[in-house]
């Protein structure tokens, strides 16, 4: 005889039924219970709701620690941005400073050039360096002025700061000038306070040497160097640097004209250079005139007088 076999579902229906049917009960009764105006049901809704809404804190942290990250996040991204304008704007900073010292120091230069008064007996042509020679040989730079602006040879060539060179070579409208530095300038200077006159040779490089200094001895390192006038070349008492000892042992001088920036110049006119037509006369003494001796005798007259002379 076989026997009955009872399946899961048939147990499984019947409690589904039931907690289904409970379940909507207390659906039911929560929405009466919510719907009903009653202080007493207030005060009960209440309750419950303090009751149980509390204990839910656990699971709000999660919503509440996401919602900090995303407040966080932005916040990052705000001061990333802002890092990031400021950065821009520091960059900006930067090359407007760099133009404001380039500009205070030409504003610098073209006030010296205006204001710098030597002598009262001396004028002076302000030009614009147009271009150097870019040679390693030859230490030069040409200016925009020339003898249609009353630009001779061997006049000096300054900017704000001390002496520069000297013209060599003037055309119409532009003028070279030949820099301390040149292998071929050859400039007599005095040492103050010592009173050392000396020889300034340019070597082509930044701080040519002091020669035929008299008494080395008493030239200190940073003693002011000037032109001393000698030969009417320069004009006395102009700036020219300051000595200082070169790594050879040599006494130099660091030139206190800004080389590296030769925009202006200012060209004195100080004298006018006569041409030089008897080179020797630069070194030999001028030979005497005959008309200061009178006629010189003949050899008759010669030879009478040395007879005359024996028979005595």
């Amino acid at each position: 005889m076989a026997k009955n076999r009872i399946s899961p579902d048939e147990f499984s229906r019947p409690i589904r039924r039931i907690l289904v049917g409970l379940l909507v009960l207390v659906l039911f009764a929560l929405f009466l219970l919510w719907r009903i105006d009653s202080p007493r049901v207030e005060r009960f809704r209440t309750a419950l709701v303090d009751r149980v809404v509390p204990s839910f804190d656990w699971a709000l942290v999660p919503v509440t620690k996401a919602a900090d990250m995303i407040d966080s996040f932005q916040s990052y991204a705000a001061l990333y941005d802002q890092n990031q304008e400021l950065r821009r704007e520091l960059q900006q900073m930067k090359a407007w400073k760099e133009a404001a010292l380039q500009l205070e120091q030409q504003n610098a230069r073209l006030l010296d050039l205006n204001q710098v008064r030597l002598d009262p007996a001396l004028t002076h042509v302000t030009g614009v360096v147009l271009a150097d020679s870019g040679s390693p040989f030859r230490q030069s730079v040409l200016l925009n002025v020339g003898a249609r602006d009353g630009i001779r040879d061997g006049w000096a060539a300054m900017d704000g700061l001390g002496l520069v060179g000297r013209i060599s070579g003037v055309g119409e409208r532009t003028s070279r000038v030949i820099l301390l530095t040149d292998s071929n300038s050859r400039i007599p200077v005095v040492v103050q306070p010592s009173g050392q006159r000396a020889l300034l040779s340019g070597d082509n490089t930044g701080a040519p040497p002091l020669e035929f200094v008299e008494k080395p001895d008493l030239v200190r390192p940073g003693d002011q160097v000037i032109t001393s006038g000698d030969g009417a070349m320069f004009p006395a008492g102009l700036l020219v640097g300051s000595a200082v000892q070169g790594p050879d042992r040599r006494l130099r001088v660091q030139l206190s004209a800004d080389y590296g920036r030769l925009e202006f110049l200012r060209v004195l006119r100080s004298h006018r250079l006569e041409p030089i037509t008897d080179p020797g006369a630069l070194v030999a003494p001028p030979q005497p005139s005959p008309d200061m001796f009178g006629p010189m005798p003949s050899a008759d007259a010669e030879a009478a007088a040395t007879d005359g002379g024996d028979n005595g």
